[in-house]
């Protein structure tokens, strides 16, 4: 399993995704391309018991370390490797990107150490971008085949072209919408046109554990209202409209408190603007938490409120996890429609849903969240029940098992380095 960071808070799906494979008998390896960026985990990740390598990071920082690994492997593989890493070189000067070198480097460094006379049959690697990438050079390295999983950012901020050449040299691609697979495989079959079967695109929800999350929607219905959001400050979550619609509600007299769980590169901008809004004595930022205390303030608060849109540089969400984590508990969800997000939340009918870039929208939305109750109460079963069905970590991860459980017994296919 090839990660671009581990253990991350944000990417608890993941880590979740790894204990499960493990306990329904996936052997796994996981090589992570960086260090943590936070120093705490969630609990589950002590559970895991996969080893994990972190390999060079930038060529700059393990010069000697990536070159000498590779010119072992060169030694070994001669003329094949000579072809490859020509094949890597041209890529590069044709998309003018010294990354596509460091990434030939990583996937050459990893065939060398370890996937040269092992056990390994099949290399996964999470995001399309980097990791992907890594994979897939050291698929072409080593014949070992390889898939990967497509998430949000990494999708709509790859270039078109290079993600349909790892889709079709892929064994198989796993997403995490039925909005990103319709996009992979417009994609796809695009780039094959018609020369071959197209590479298979599963979508398989992430889902959550639900004995984490469990269903409490008692609350007290009185103010001040506590309205919380969860997710990473960066542009596609849209909290500069949340800001605005906060506002809106003040200047109604509404007596709120907005509590908010996250980091991220938007930060500065985002205090800016609770300053610059007067909106300080109500407004918290509290940074990134552990899971555990995200999943008290899901018991506390009134609302969850996420203002989603489509950023700039085509960066959207997919389902966003809390999302679902606020739905299971019993909390009532107000968010947009962006991408897959319709295929969650059901306006209306298990939470409502607004356009984005639409502060007055949001606003108005909150306020029949909390003012009334009833149907409020009706949708929040809904919500349950909607996640129950669809998005159990459990009954999500079988059809994941299946693809690798046969991934690694098709050893026919196994194409191993000599020693």
């Amino acid at each position: 399993m090839l990660l671009k960071g581990y253990p991350r808070i944000s990417e608890s799906f993941i880590s979740t995704e790894i204990l499960l494979l493990e306990s329904l008998g996936i052997p796994l390896e996981i090589y992570s391309l960086r260090q943590p960026r936070e120093d705490f985990t969630h609990d589950h990740i002590s559970e895991i018991r996969a080893r994990v390598t972190y390999l060079p990071e930038y060529f700059l920082t393990a010069p000697r370390i990536l070159l000498e690994s590779n010119l072992n492997l060169w030694r070994r593989l001669g003329s094949h490797y000579a072809s490859c890493l020509s094949g890597a070189l041209k890529r590069a000067v044709e998309r003018k990107k010294a990354a596509t070198v460091r990434h030939f480097l990583q996937a050459g460094h990893l065939a060398a150490t370890r996937l040269s006379g092992s056990s390994v049959t099949h290399v996964h690697a999470h995001f399309c971008h980097t990791p992907a990438s890594v994979a897939c050079f050291a698929s072409e390295l080593t014949g070992l085949p390889f898939s990967f999983t497509a998430h949000a950012k990494d999708i709509y901020t790859s270039e078109p072209d290079q993600l349909a050449r790892k889709i079709r040299k892929a064994r198989f691609v796993v997403t995490c919408t039925g909005y990103n697979a319709d996009y992979l495989k417009n994609l796809n079959d695009s780039a094959n046109g018609g020369r071959k079967p197209p590479t298979p695109i599963h979508t398989i929800y992430h889902g959550i554990d639900l004995n984490l999350f469990g269903f409490d929607p008692a609350r007290p219905p009185a103010p001040p209202w506590n309205i919380l959001s969860v997710g990473r400050m960066v542009p596609k979550k849209g909290y500069d409209d949340l800001l605005r619609a906060l506002k809106l509600l003040e200047e109604t007299g509404l007596d709120f408190r907005f509590t908010h769980v996250g980091s991220g590169e938007s930060a500065p901008l985002i205090r800016g603007m609770t300053r610059d809004l007067g909106l300080q004595n109500r407004v918290r930022l509290l940074g990134t938490l552990p899971h555990r205390e995200v999943l008290a303030h899901y018991r506390r608060a009134h609302c969850f409120a996420l203002a989603c849109k489509v950023a700039s540089n085509g960066d959207r969400d997919g389902i966003p996890n809390v999302l679902i984590e606020a739905m299971a508990t019993g909390l009532p969800v107000i968010t947009t429609r962006v991408s897959a997000i319709p295929e969650l939340v059901e306006d209306g009918l298990n939470g409502l849903l607004t356009e984005p870039g639409n502060p007055a929208a949001m606003a108005e939305g909150i306020r029949e969240i909390l003012f009334h109750p009833a149907s409020t109460g009706e949708r929040v079963k809904r919500a349950r029940t909607k996640v129950e069905r669809e998005f159990d970590n459990r009954r999500c991860v079988t059809r994941l098992h299946a693809l690798f459980k046969s991934a690694i017994e098709n050893r026919e296919n196994r194409v191993l380095l000599p020693e």
